[in-house]
């Protein structure tokens, strides 16, 4: 199977992260990649704050000069952070908690999971050899089973621990742990009622299910619906990305092509952002315009904005949730054990533009 240049991007910043510095001539001979292939990743970590370039030369970002002033709470700490990747939705997410960790006087330490919960444990015992006196956890998560299969060892970890955009079972052991989440049912609600507000009936439903994200996304949806009193249209289409699985999602747009031509839909919510782009490029080829034949919106808002005909999008609160998680921890290693534990949900925003046709006469 072909890598992907996410699974690319997480194997060069975990090469800079373990060397310090690198070439990017030499980068290019450990990715076994072209030159001008690992430049053009590099400008693109750059601009994210992921990695520093200075003159054919990539390094890992030093943190900036901290803000606290001596005794602060977290001066002087080590903070160590498990994520499942370190480009697309979790890019943001590491660069709110970074900043937070500077402000605080805090050194962010950061491993990548790759999505690979059977890996988070192992990795995470190398942020505690490190030195993290606490931690910043995103597990690998992909499955809905794989919070009871991989879930256990987080519980019993050392130190305090605030997870990250995981909402584990209710009532489980992990249930009792601090952590910070996006409530994307509420953001799945933004879309339906702005969809809804704008003349259209209930949007179909075109989602991936091999994130937490994702099947937050979907849960949400059947939510909404049942809140606005609406009846989906057709069945969730499953999406899949193009690059690796073409023909399953050439069905899933023939799929949608359909609903349209039928009649049965005129709206449709797509996670996520890359796969929205894809489609309404698929669609135009078949002959259905955006927002004109089909009002979309895209669930993520990363790179919603650049398509060709702009995509509103709801857009979870990444940034702040890494801030407000890593102030937090910063927070309970001041506070010690005793402090009761908290559960902060941050609400996504939705951001309109073109697809929609909210903007358009």
């Amino acid at each position: 199977m072909r890598e992907s240049a996410a699974e690319r991007h997480d194997r060069l910043l975990g090469l800079v992260r373990d060397q310090g510095s690198a070439r990017v001539s030499h980068l290019a001979s450990q990715l076994g990649v072209s030159p001008v292939t690992v430049r053009r990743d590099v400008e693109e970590l750059a601009a994210r704050g992921l990695l520093d370039r200075v003159h054919g030369s990539v390094s890992w970002p030093q943190d900036a000069t901290p803000v606290a002033g001596p005794g602060a709470a977290g001066s002087g700490r080590i903070l160590g952070m498990l994520a499942p990747s370190a480009t697309y939705y979790f890019a943001e997410v590491i660069r709110g908690a970074h900043e937070a960790a500077a402000r605080a006087g805090a050194r962010l330490v950061l491993r990548i999971s790759d999505y690979r919960p059977r890996e988070d444990h192992a990795r995470t015992r190398g942020l505690l050899a490190a030195g993290a006196e606490g931690l910043l956890v995103a597990p690998g998560w992909k499955h809905p089973g794989d919070p009871s299969a991989f879930g256990d060892w987080i519980g019993s970890l050392p130190v305090p621990t605030v997870l990250l955009e995981r909402r584990p079972t209710a009532g489980s052991p992990l249930d009792g742990l601090d952590r910070v989440c996006s409530d994307h049912a509420h953001g799945v609600l933004l879309a339906v009622r702005h969809l809804v507000g704008l003349g259209h009936g209930a949007p179909l439903l075109m989602a991936r299910a091999d994130s937490p994200t994702a099947l937050a996304v979907r849960s949400g949806y059947t939510e909404a619906l049942a809140v606005l009193g609406l009846r989906p249209p057709g069945e969730v289409i499953g999406s899949v990305p193009a690059d690796r699985a073409p023909e399953a999602f050439e069905d899933a747009v023939q799929a949608l092509r359909e609903a349209v031509a039928e009649g049965a839909a005129t709206a449709a919510l797509i996670h996520n952002d890359v796969d929205a782009i894809q489609v309404v490029q698929r669609l135009a080829e078949l002959g259905v315009r955006v927002p004109e034949d089909l009002a979309l919106i895209a669930y993520d808002d990363e790179v919603a904005a650049l398509a060709d005909t702009p995509l509103t999008a709801v857009a979870p609160p990444k940034h702040e949730v890494g801030r407000h998680a890593t102030e937090l921890l910063v927070e309970r290693l001041g506070q010690g054990s005793g402090a009761p534990r908290r559960h902060l949900t941050l609400l996504p925003q939705l951001r309109v533009r073109d697809s929609c046709g909210a903007l358009r006469p």
